[in-house]
């Protein structure tokens, strides 16, 4: 068997609480009664599992993929790109990663968003990619809008991207949401303020890539995912994480 390091106990004072006033709706979604610890299925186990044949060769471009390239949507160009690694920073390859977000002026495409901001016809807002041998992943892309929302009285969400990462099935999920460096937006999101450590939070904003961007075309966001460990990206729906 190999030693994969010492047990690492989870820091609770890093973690957001559950309930949290200023997030409205996590008065009504937080647990009143202790949580309960219950098996896994094998079908949660071993399947279903993403067959690699369905990607197609727009799927992590979502500038174009909406209109299979017929037209390309509106709004600034990026490409954000990164790696998936374990605790130990080995790579995590053949992982499946989606993504959703909102368009350039903000809004989703989704029966229930009613924001004034319009829909652009050449895009659909999601996107899919597989990382390779290196857990190399990337995905092009337009800057998201930031946008209101109902929670206090003039509160908006930063520009964000949400990111779900798979792994042998899809009962193996994770969820998490990366933001952009500088945007001054993070500082008063009270859902990114459920995050108590600064540096826990930091782990979620893509620092600007120049290296990697292109001139005259487009720039890059640098963003990695780890999956466990003392440098864990914060997941919405695990425990240790958002």
């Amino acid at each position: 068997m190999t030693d994969t390091g010492v047990l690492m106990p989870r820091r609770r004072e890093l973690q957001p609480l559950p309930y949290w006033p200023d997030y409205k709706t996590s008065i009504t979604r937080s647990p009143s009664l202790p949580l309960l610890s219950m098996e896994s299925t094998p079908s949660e186990e071993a399947g279903p599992r993403f067959g690699h044949s369905m990607l197609g060769p727009l799927d992590n471009n979502l500038i174009l993929n909406y209109t299979q390239g017929q037209a390309a949507a509106v709004g600034e160009r990026v490409r954000v790109h990164g790696r998936v690694l374990d605790e130990t920073g080995r790579p995590v390859p053949q992982t499946l990663i989606e993504i959703w977000q909102a368009n350039a002026g903000g809004r989703y495409r989704h029966i229930k968003d009613t924001y004034f901001a319009p829909l652009d016809p050449n895009f659909g807002g999601c996107g899919r990619t597989i990382t390779d041998e290196n857990g190399f992943y990337e995905f092009m892309t337009i800057r998201p809008g930031a946008y209101p929302w109902p929670n206090r009285a003039n509160d908006w969400r930063p520009m964000h991207i949400h990111f779900s990462i798979f792994g042998h099935s899809f009962g193996q999920r994770l969820i998490s949401q990366m933001y952009f460096e500088g945007d001054p937006l993070i500082e008063r999101c009270p859902i990114a303020a459920t995050i108590r450590s600064r540096s826990q939070l930091d782990r979620l904003v893509a620092p600007l890539d120049m290296q990697n961007s292109r001139a005259m075309d487009y720039l890059a966001y640098k963003f990695d995912i780890v999956l466990r460990g003392r440098r864990q990206t914060m997941f919405e729906n695990k425990p240790e994480g958002m």
